[in-house]
């Protein structure tokens, strides 16, 4: 463990398991850094760029009408960013890393956003006005080829770049998962928060190679293609919280009651929702289906040996 390791260990507190959950991961970053501070006044006034008069209040009913064309992409972008904002608040909730990696994705994850608004804002008008009929949003003002395509080239190159700043993110705290003390079920979850955010990554590469390649009359499918993720996501997450919840072990288990599954529909007894471990051996993981007379009494003899050995070394 390198110095940094060490001075991230040291600032940990000494009963992690007192610490708040969310979902089950212990929170370590629960106090706000100056870092989660200046990225939360990064976001608001990358909000602050999206208002709905561009230029001043509208002083007349005319100017005011014309004004709540815009609000339809002013509420797409604000979901879109607050996606990316919950994103970086979830990572330090828990972890609650400054380190210098972390620091300068950070930072690049700022610069990137506020670059990013403008080509947001151009996308999502221009979507509600083909979907309105124009009534809401505006038409691009692009008209040659090359223009429509440039345009959505940065909208997915600004995508791709925050999703894979959140990807870097999360790695990062997976690479410290030894110093941050992180359990099995928060390892799961680390590693299936990079996954996750793999997929807009994903989705933003396909939408620039759409935008470059695609013929004039079929380029808009590079902006349809993100809508793919309302699927994708969810996927992932039914697919995360299967694996995560075999992952299920004994300092965040819950004892519920079930019936046993061994010719005993009579009897009801409770069962440890968790993986249960002994001499190096997992003897079951999983719901209380996977349970049997069996797994006890083979857990009853392991139990029985290491007690066996332990009084045999004293």
């Amino acid at each position: 463990m390198n110095e940094r390791a060490k001075e991230i260990a040291s600032g940990l507190p000494p009963d992690l398991d007192a610490l708040p959950r969310l979902g089950g991961f212990r929170l370590r970053g629960i106090a706000m850094t100056r870092l989660e501070t200046f990225i939360d006044a990064a976001f608001a006034f990358a909000i602050t760029m999206l208002v709905i008069a561009t230029q001043q209040i509208p002083d007349d009913i005319e100017t005011l009408l014309a004004a709540f064309k815009n609000v339809p992409a002013f509420v797409a972008s604000i979901i879109v960013i607050g996606i990316f904002w919950r994103g970086h608040w979830l990572w330090s909730r828990r972890y609650g890393l400054e380190d210098g990696a972390s620091i300068f994705i950070s930072w690049a994850m700022i610069v990137t956003m506020l670059i990013y608004i403008y080509p947001l804002k151009a996308i999502f008008s221009s979507m509600w006005f083909l979907l309105s009929g124009g009534r809401v949003g505006h038409v691009l003002g692009a008209h040659s080829e090359s223009q429509v395509r440039a345009l959505f080239a940065v909208f997915a190159l600004g995508f791709t770049a925050i999703a894979l700043e959140m990807v870097l993110l999360n790695f990062r705290a997976w690479q410290l998962r030894e110093p941050l003390q992180l359990n099995a079920r928060e390892r799961a979850m680390t590693f299936h928060e990079v996954t996750g955010w793999s997929i807009p990554v994903g989705v933003g590469l396909v939408s620039l190679v759409l935008a470059l390649y695609l013929p004039r009359t079929q380029i808009e499918w590079s902006g349809w293609i993100y809508f793919s993720m309302i699927i994708l996501v969810p996927l992932h997450r039914a697919c995360r919280s299967r694996r995560v919840s075999r992952r299920q072990t004994a300092d965040d288990s819950e004892t519920y009651f079930a019936w046993t599954v061994n010719r005993a529909h009579h009897y009801r007894r409770p069962l440890w929702r968790m993986s249960l471990c002994c001499g190096g051996e997992i003897i079951a993981r999983g719901s209380a289906a996977r349970w049997n007379r069996g797994h006890c009494r083979r857990f009853c003899w392991l139990q029985r040996q290491k007690t066996f050995t332990e009084q045999f070394r004293h």
